[in-house]
């Protein structure tokens, strides 16, 4: 099988860039996908013991001696040139074998232009060291510091390269490890979900996972299948009911026929898609490689004019000179470091603001994205239930907080928690004999009361109905899709609550700030149209997903691709994953799983959606930095190459090898210099949002 192929120069997967047969790219020092942390460590340990070589190379130098007023011992002589093999040969050979991969490729960009750099300034170097041909061309420190300066570059270019790769290992963690399998005596073993086949039967307790795809053959309970659906509200399965590997039962045990299990799963079939947009998401060529290919061919072209110019004066010596200070002078040391460091400050800059960056490219995309697709729960929204509205008696939160203080239940949890909150009036005793009525309500006796807590199955079952001075909110709250419980004390319907996935108050001024940047905001669900649309009134979205399964949120993104959008998703669910890896730009709330978080370029730490307001900042400001930089890094070149070659010959200047040697080092210290001021880059949400 063949592995990713890999962008010339660089190592990063592109469609064009050819690997070998062995699952490995040419250039000797980048993998395949999710192995960047590895390389990172390579070129990371590569680094350090390059540069420990290189520092003998540099204080023995006989140039660098003269140029620091001193003079290195007699017996040195030998250091440089033992030394400064070992540095090209074994610490320049990542860029030795890219250099090849760009030849057998037709590519020529930064990898072959730093190989035929180094492998110029080693012969001449290796050369003038043995006495051969006259030459006095001390380049081995030169050769060392260019080494180590572009494993510095590589170095922190892989450690801000990738996605993290732990999506499909966080799926797969959705289901238990653990099955209870029921046997045909009716006994329980505990077998691991591989272990299970079609047409076993398992028990799911209250609080378990399902470990397969099942129907239920006996029992009812409220299943919580947010992690595969989206949807906020548990729903009611009973007999005869589909359930689907990794859900909940949340208050009931159930019994399940397997139907399912392995590949077969809903599960693996969202982990298929994952795999398939990650695999088809397209990666585009970085700055830097486009400009070296062009910086190889000027300074290639420059080289090769200026060795023509200098043999035909009849100066071979001069030529040689000449040239291989062309091609030195030319070395990319600033253009190496100009997008890795940009990329380095910005994702450094970018965890101290709670916005961590796993894929280096995402951020150069996000500066594009002109559509931010947010999935609506747990990122527009709180994700959780919560009590929204109140109606009838006064003691109606009160009451209905005592019934279900004893349930687990996240709509119970709901209730007690906003009758903790609200300090109103109604008071109510603590509940005894609690009972739960599965599919309907609970019932308790609170301050010798029969109360029951429930919702239309339960005025249904007791043949009441809701009196016309609250049904008319609740019908306004059953058009808005929100949940509706209803309090009966003694037979009567005394009161009732909505309870909804509340609105994040964040919310209204993220969207209304992408707004005012030009970018469309669109919400993408999988709860009920009625629910969608309430809170995209609410929040000012421009347009709706709803009622959508997990390949319909992928889909939904390819849609607007289709459109000519580049587009941002933003979730925090599982069913978001293959949305998150389609996207342009996948963008995870930090609070949400483990999965989305691993399938997105870019993970908030917190749950404001308005932190993708500091990507866009982010993104905006290190496209800048990284442009200034190339255009200072070629600018350099453009002026020290013609100067190097002799242009100025004719009046009598000739550039040094020495001089141009400084000039590099400044150029690098300017491009380091100006990806510094990122850090002075706002980045704060709410600052963000008031500047829209």
């Amino acid at each position: 099988m063949r592995a990713t192929p890999t962008a010339p120069g660089t190592g990063h997967p592109t469609e064009e860039h050819p690997t070998d047969d062995h699952g490995h790219d040419d250039h000797g020092a980048h993998g395949g996908h999710g192995g960047h942390g590895d390389h990172a460590a390579q070129f990371r340990d590569r680094f350090w013991w390059t540069l420990a070589l290189s520092v003998p190379v540099v204080v023995f130098s006989p140039m660098v001696g003269s140029l620091l007023g001193y003079t290195p011992p007699p017996w040195s002589t030998w250091v440089p040139p033992l030394l400064g093999t070992v540095v090209f040969a074994w610490g320049g050979a990542p860029f030795l074998t890219g250099a090849l991969s760009e030849i057998r490729a037709r590519r020529p960009g930064m990898m072959l232009l730093i190989g035929l750099a180094i492998s110029v300034a080693f012969v001449a170097s290796l050369l003038t060291s043995l006495g051969v041909a006259g030459l006095m061309l001390d380049f081995w420190w030169e050769l060392a510091l260019l080494v180590v300066i572009m494993l510095l570059g590589h170095w922190l270019e892989m450690r801000a390269l990738g996605q993290a790769s732990g999506a499909l290992d966080a799926l797969a963690a959705l289901l238990p490890d653990v099955a209870e399998r029921v046997g045909p005596d009716g006994s329980v073993s505990a077998v691991t979900p591989a272990d299970l086949a079609e047409g076993d039967t398992v028990l799911v307790r209250s609080g378990g996972r399902v470990p397969a795809d099942g129907t239920v053959v006996d029992g009812a309970a409220e299943v919580d299948e947010s992690m595969i659906t989206g949807e906020s509200r548990t729903v009611s399965r009973a007999v005869g009911d589909r359930v689907v590997a990794g859900t909940v039962a949340t208050d009931s045990a159930l019994r399940v026929r397997v139907t399912a299990v392995g590949e077969g799963t809903t599960l693996a079939g969202i982990r298929r898609l994952v795999e398939q947009a990650q695999a088809s998401r397209s990666r585009a060529q970085a700055l830097a490689d486009r400009a070296a290919a062009l910086l190889f061919w000027f300074s290639t072209g420059a080289a090769v004019v200026t060795f023509a110019v200098w043999t035909a004066l009849g100066d071979l010596t001069g030529a040689v000179e000449r040239t291989v200070t062309v091609l030195v002078i030319a070395c990319p040391h600033a253009l190496g470091l100009a997008i890795p460091l940009v990329i380095a400050i910005s994702t450094a800059r970018a965890a101290r603001a709670g916005v961590l960056v796993t894929d280096r490219l995402a951020l150069e995309r996000m500066r594009r994205v002109d559509t931010v697709l947010f999935d609506k729960t747990g990122t527009l929204t709180t994700g959780a239930p919560a009590v929204v509205g109140t109606a009838g008696d006064p003691d109606t939160l009160a009451l209905a907080a005592a019934v279900e203080a004893d349930s687990e239940h996240p709509l119970a949890r709901a209730v007690v928690a906003a009758a903790g909150s609200t300090g109103g009036p109604g008071t109510a005793g603590r509940a005894d004999g609690f009972r739960s009525l599965t599919g309907r309500g609970v019932r308790a006796t609170v301050d010798g009361a029969d109360v029951a807590v429930g919702g239309p199955a339960l005025l249904r079952e007791l043949g009441l109905s809701s009196p016309a001075a609250i049904a008319d909110e609740t019908g306004r709250w059953d058009a808005d899709g929100s949940t509706v419980l209803h309090v009966v004390r003694d037979g009567a319907v005394i009161g009732a609550l909505a309870l909804a996935d509340r609105v994040r108050p964040e919310s209204r001024d993220a969207v209304a700030a992408l707004h005012a940047r030009g970018v469309r905001a669109v919400m993408l669900t999988g709860d009920a149209r009625p629910v969608a649309e309430a809170v995209a009134r609410d929040v000012g979205v421009d347009e709706v997903f709803a009622e959508v399964l997990p390949q319909d949120k992928d889909d939904a993104v390819a849609r607007l691709q289709s459109r000519g959008a580049t587009v941002a998703m933003v979730g925090d669910g599982v069913n978001d994953a293959p949305a998150l890896a389609r996207a342009d730009v996948g963008i995870a709330i930090g609070a949400g799983t483990d999965v989305a978080i691993s399938s997105a370029g870019v993970v908030l730490a917190s749950d404001d959606p308005r932190a993708v307001l500091s990507v866009i900042a982010l993104s905006r400001a290190g496209h800048r930095r990284s442009v200034q930089n190339l255009w200072w890094a070629a600018g350099y070149n453009l002026v020290s190459v013609p100067l190097a070659a002799g242009v100025l010959a004719p009046v009598g200047f000739v550039l040094p090898m020495a001089v141009g040697a400084v000039l590099m080092s400044l150029s690098t210290i300017v491009v380091a210099a100006n990806a510094q001021l990122l850090r002075r880059v706002e980045l704060r949400p709410e600052v963000l949002a008031r500047r829209s």
